[in-house]
């Protein structure tokens, strides 16, 4: 016994090695297959229609052919870009100095916005504003917004960003009525003050993620709504709430999680302004918001559910359906006439690949429109950096920009162009 005890002992540490090595490589394939190191790095895809246009904005924006490269380690992943941006908005970011402006609504409503002033002359010499429209419950002190600003700024820009109403923990709601997914009064009142305060000024529309859902929306509700306007950039939106709400709820790249950590974002920027919405000593509250949906409110745990027992109560939807249907941009996409930069990550996890479809589809069809889509990004991530730290600026920051300067550019040309004929043919 003792003998075959003795021969079987030396083996032990040997089979516990082999376990290690295969724990250890357990450990590692997991990593890779989470941090999709596997993934290249490659230009984003373009779909567009062959044009003028196009043509000028691929010789002017060298981001468009341009390798997006990600940080090294976990730049490829769209969970941890996007969980850094949710988290940590940017690197380093700045503090512009702004001026904020209210103006009050037919409704009684008080919306708000930050005006900021360019730092440098533009690059044509002109007087060029940015309406900026920040996504869900966002407004103009997150940090993903501040540093865009700063690098709009110190490229001649003038900036406004919308505050979406209640998204501001110190500013009361005068009216029993928040933000809701696709309400354009509080951006429209922002870019009327703009157009009447500065009659020279023209207009660069940006939106991110719900934001960009708003300023298309706006765009397409009225030709006059894009008077003045040079170009629009919408980036990390879903085009259709009603498309997206089934994926929403699905498990697949943790898009259920994500729904309920925004759900419950959402609950407690509702439930601080429990009183004017839910108050009984308010009159002016739509009649359908009752005690009940105060309390289906604290039992939520979507989106979803939010928006079906307090948010489409606020302009009197009868039904989820309807309210998703109505206040989505998908039906309002083809009637923008201006430029239309429209930017996603493919491994965005909030927005579902079926989703893209959209996009893709206008792309195709109108030479205005040009999809960009960047193997990477998460949603609103879009960091760069060599191997771990991000760099301050980020992808999209320099895209927005970029585009806005050539589209700038391109008009100043299409005048001097106009004007040239005219002269030739006044001569003649």
């Amino acid at each position: 016994l003792k003998m075959s005890a003795m021969l079987e002992t030396p083996e032990l540490p040997a089979v516990f090695d082999g376990v290690k090595l295969a724990a250890v490589a357990a450990v590692l394939y997991v990593i890779v297959r989470c941090l999709n190191l596997k993934s290249p790095t490659a230009p984003p895809e373009l779909i567009y229609q062959d044009s003028a246009l196009a043509r000028f904005l691929l010789k002017s924006c060298p981001l468009l052919t341009k390798e997006y490269i990600p940080p090294l380690i976990w730049g490829k992943s769209g969970h941890i870009q996007t969980a850094l941006y949710g988290k940590m908005g940017r690197v380093r970011s700045p503090h512009p100095y702004g001026l904020r402006k209210y103006l009050t609504m037919s409704d009684g409503a008080t919306a708000t916005f930050d005006l900021f002033e360019p730092q440098s002359e533009h690059c044509i010499g002109e007087d060029v504003t940015m309406v900026i429209c920040p996504g869900i419950a966002n407004h103009s002190e997150k940090q993903y917004i501040r540093t865009f600003v700063d690098y709009a700024q110190k490229n001649g820009y003038r900036c406004a960003v919308l505050n979406h109403l209640g998204a501001l923990p110190n500013i009361e709601l005068t009216s029993p009525r928040m933000f809701t997914y696709g309400c354009t009064w509080e951006f429209g009142a922002m870019v009327n003050y703009i157009k009447k305060t500065y009659p020279q000024t023209q207009l660069v529309v940006v939106g991110f993620s719900l934001g960009g859902n708003i300023v298309c929306k706006y765009l397409g509700e009225s030709q006059a709504n894009q008077e003045r306007v040079l170009c629009c950039v919408s980036v990390c939106q879903g085009y259709s709430a009603l498309r997206a709400q089934e994926t929403f709820m699905q498990w697949d790249q943790c898009r259920r999680f994500y729904n309920f950590l925004m759900a419950d974002n959402m609950k407690k920027i509702i439930l601080s302004h429990r009183q004017v919405l839910f108050g009984d000593n308010n009159m002016k509250k739509p009649q359908s918001l009752s005690d009940a949906d105060l309390s289906k409110l604290y039992t939520a745990t979507s989106l979803m559910q939010i928006d079906d027992n307090v948010m489409r109560k606020f302009h009197g939807y009868s039904s989820l359906k309807e309210y998703y249907e109505e206040e989505s941009c998908l039906h309002y996409l083809h009637r923008i006439y201006v430029p239309l930069l429209l930017v996603n990550a493919a491994d965005d996890p909030l927005v579902h690949e079926s989703l893209l479809s959209i996009p893709r589809a206008l792309s195709e069809k109108r030479e205005n429109v040009m999809h960009v889509l960047p193997l990477h990004g998460g949603h609103l991530g879009f960091f760069e950096g060599s191997v771990l730290f991000p760099e301050p600026l980020t992808w999209m920051d320099k895209l927005v920009v970029q585009y806005a300067n050539a589209i700038c550019q391109w008009e100043k040309t299409k005048s001097h162009c106009s004007d040239t004929e005219q002269a030739v043919s006044g001569q003649e």
